[in-house]
């Protein structure tokens, strides 16, 4: 007698490209909205940029740097949030595994933070071709990020994304799993943990140490730790959906 085992199922790169597909159905998450957030916040730094300099009575200024670069960055939060909650559902009602759709939306967040990535680096080389747009205001780029290379500058924007993306994620997948009192718990525990780190440093003196740390960090390192971060809060955010309901 023999016996034949079942084939076992592995994620191919046809499903998880269904689950990229499946995402960008949602085109305002992942397109629409970040480009209107990128628009906005530049359009208004140069209408600020632009009346300071009409402010000055010789026309010359500083150069000048905003934050309003940071705004469609952080917004990968909420595409985090809504890349899980949007779309889970669906895919397990097409028989899509966790691990294929994890993969996918990934895939998604990876491509997506590619794109605006790369839209901060020519931003940034046209700022410094044309002196801040001919009056010095910069935007997309600032010097200490590029003093590294355009290249860092490119990691440096695409970390930052995905962290931010993870970090949304990671908090929807602890949501659809444990639902909103262990959502909470781990959110104040998390800031628990840093005022202790905080308590730590200020009892032990540590505060002149880590304000030499942050002014040698470089923008190089500054990627290596954001990417690890990423790493643990999308590891965990696999283990948490595996056992989430749709």
């Amino acid at each position: 007698m023999t016996t034949t085992l079942a084939p076992t199922r592995t994620s191919s790169p046809n499903r998880i490209g269904k689950v990229v597909r499946m995402q960008l159905l949602n085109k305002q998450t992942f397109v629409y909205l970040p480009l209107t957030i990128l628009g906005s916040a530049f359009a208004i730094s140069l209408m600020i940029y632009g009346i300071i300099t009409l402010a000055v009575d010789d026309g010359s200024t500083e150069p000048m740097y905003g934050g309003g670069s940071q705004a469609p960055l952080w917004y990968f939060l909420a595409v985090g949030i809504q890349a899980l909650a949007f779309s889970f559902p669906f895919s397990q009602a097409m028989s899509i595994t966790r691990r294929e759709f994890y993969l996918g939306t990934y895939a998604t967040a990876v491509i997506t933070s590619a794109v605006l990535s790369v839209t901060f680096l020519i931003g940034g080389l046209i700022e410094r071709a044309t002196d801040g747009w001919g009056f010095n205001g910069y935007f997309f780029y600032l010097p200490w990020i590029w003093d590294q290379t355009p290249a860092v500058a490119f990691l440096l924007y695409f970390t930052i994304a995905m962290f931010a993306f993870s970090i949304g994620f990671w908090g929807a997948t602890i949501f659809k799993r444990f639902g909103t009192a262990w959502l909470i718990a781990t959110g104040v525990a998390l800031v628990l943990v840093i005022v202790l780190v905080c308590f730590l440093v200020t009892v032990f003196d540590g505060w002149p140490a880590f304000g030499r740390w942050i002014v040698d960090l470089r923008p190089i390192s500054l990627v290596g730790i954001v990417f690890a971060l990423d790493l643990i809060f999308a590891g965990t955010s696999y283990l948490t959906l595996r056992r989430a309901t749709p």
